[in-house]
């Protein structure tokens, strides 16, 4: 969700594009629109690689935007959410580099089927999916022509992003949180409690296969369930091996071509399953031993298509989950 913290000559600019360039309601319509900037269709040559930010939720970071709006060469950015405010608008604006930035709120699946809806999707030089919850993404999206227009820009290699509840379904695997949230202790009690909701498939992204992520990790503590999404989906039989990556919040995971690097104030866990959980059965605490992680806090790389980092970017640990308790190969245990 966006979360606007202006600063000097930023905050005085966010205002008086707020007060200049007012919102545009689609009034009688399934949906709503607003827009600042000219929303007139433009064209910009398809980039040369696919790009994708990862961003873990609180306060935005303003370097991942500024960085897909220089991979999209300009144009027109949209922003996609089920419920909220239009408050991206003059803050991505502000940034300089488009034509247009505009908000399109779709809170059913008749507005997910709209022309003019589907039709500022496919012009769209950048697409980032804002916050909220991902209920609402996969119950009004997954299936309809947003899901379709989303996946072939995708296919262009226009920048697409997304912070939390829309971070979490960009994923091939995904906790949909159609019952509600989990925290991790309950998720590592019971790794089939009736509020795990996981989903495959809603978003087919490049370099996203295979993997499931999860946001506001540490501020939310959500080591513990990523690791028991992790355990469900090997053990459910939907992958023989999983990845997962956990974003901190304040903080953006930069993918390019599958070579990633992180921006802002936190770090990005990368996860990968060995086999299968050794307990992983309904009402009975998790055991999964030597979940291998990989850390990146700094300026490193870290390669998604190799699973690896190269150039010593990353702290490297295991995470073992034993009768519902985690503890890691790091100096006292520490699992972050």
């Amino acid at each position: 969700m966006r979360t606007p913290v202006p600063r000097g000559l930023l905050s005085a600019l966010f205002f008086s594009l707020a007060a200049l360039m007012p919102c545009h309601a689609a009034a009688g319509k399934p949906y709503d629109y607003a827009v600042v900037g000219d929303p007139a269709n433009v064209t910009r040559p398809a980039p040369a690689l696919p790009a994708l930010v990862l961003m873990g939720g609180g306060p935005d970071v303003d370097d991942a935007f500024k960085w897909m709006i220089r991979k999209s060469g300009g144009g027109n950015f949209v922003i996609l959410r089920s419920r909220g405010t239009d408050a991206y608008n003059p803050y991505v604006y502000a940034m300089g580099g488009v034509t247009s930035v505009e908000t399109i709120t779709i809170a059913s699946r008749d507005a997910a089927s709209d022309p003019f809806v589907i039709a500022r999707i496919q012009g769209a030089e950048a697409l980032f999916i804002a916050g909220g919850d991902q209920s609402d993404y996969v119950k009004f999206w997954k299936g309809t022509p947003v899901q379709t227009a989303i996946e072939a820009l995708a296919a262009r290699n226009i920048p697409i992003g997304g912070t939390s509840a829309g971070m979490a379904v960009m994923s091939k695997f995904a906790f949909t949180a159609l019952n509600g949230t989990i925290t991790s202790p309950s998720a590592l009690a019971n790794p089939y409690d009736k509020t795990i909701t996981l989903g495959r498939d809603f978003l087919s992204l490049p370099d996203m296969g295979g993997l499931v992520a999860d946001p506001h990790l540490e501020a939310r503590d959500r080591m513990g369930r990523l690791i028991t999404f992790m355990a469900r989906i090997v053990n459910d039989g939907w992958s023989g091996s999983v990845h997962g990556v956990g974003v901190d919040v304040e903080t953006a995971l930069l993918i390019e071509g599958g070579q990633a690097t992180r921006v802002g104030a936190g770090s990005v866990y990368f996860l990968r399953t060995v086999g299968l959980p050794e307990v992983c059965k309904p009402k009975t605490p998790l055991t999964y031993r030597n979940v291998t992680t990989q850390r990146l806090s700094g300026g490193g790389a870290f390669d998604m298509r190799n699973w690896a980092s190269y150039d010593g970017g990353t702290v490297n640990y295991s995470i073992s989950a034993v009768n519902g308790v985690l503890s890691s190969t790091q100096a006292g245990g520490a699992i972050y």
